[in-house]
């Protein structure tokens, strides 16, 4: 039982998803946001809990392949979802992105690393080749106290350039005898 606000008893819901490619169930409050969920019953705390109100972006992570808020997400809507974190982003390695953020400076203090790595992996994933302007309106919602954003762009671009020089290439066509 989960006691909320007014001290009244609200009962949590076992929601199953599949978080970083693991099938997972976790209780939750109707309340309770995918951010809390992730950090407090995963122990996945990579995803920051910055604003809370939806305007800096630390907790993006991606649902289905898609970006999300996730401090404005309830976990009760992602039942069922394939959920990404910056945990599960590369298991083994450093992913392209996070290696560019170190070599280009894009991280300074680090606390909203994850959520411009997360929202520029989603871009991508629909736009291997974004010019700076989209980089820009792409990230808008994003915000860094530190860098200035420029080595913010520059590493999605670093990145961008050697994921698709790692992209597999589509085979020729076979010719009919």
């Amino acid at each position: 039982m989960y006691t909320s606000r007014n001290g009244g008893n609200v009962s949590k819901k076992l929601l199953k998803m599949i978080v970083n490619g693991r099938a997972v169930e976790i209780a939750c409050a109707p309340n309770q946001t995918l951010a809390v969920a992730l950090r407090d019953e995963l122990n996945l705390t990579g995803t920051k809990i910055g604003c809370d109100m939806g305007t800096c972006g630390c907790c993006t992570v991606e649902v289905n392949g898609k970006a999300r808020l996730s401090c404005l997400t309830l976990a009760h809507e992602v039942e069922g979802a394939s959920i990404t974190t910056i945990e599960g982003l590369n298991q083994y390695q450093m992913h392209p992105l996070q290696r560019a953020f170190a070599e280009c400076g894009g991280s300074q203090c680090g606390f909203c690393t994850a959520g411009f790595v997360m929202k520029s992996h989603a871009l991508l994933a629909e736009n291997p080749n974004p010019s700076r302007e989209q980089l820009k309106e792409e990230l808008a919602g994003n915000l860094c106290r530190c860098t200035g954003f420029i080595k913010i762009y520059d590493a999605v671009e670093r990145a961008a350039s050697e994921l698709r020089e790692k992209a597999p290439t589509s085979p020729a066509p076979v010719a009919a005898r």
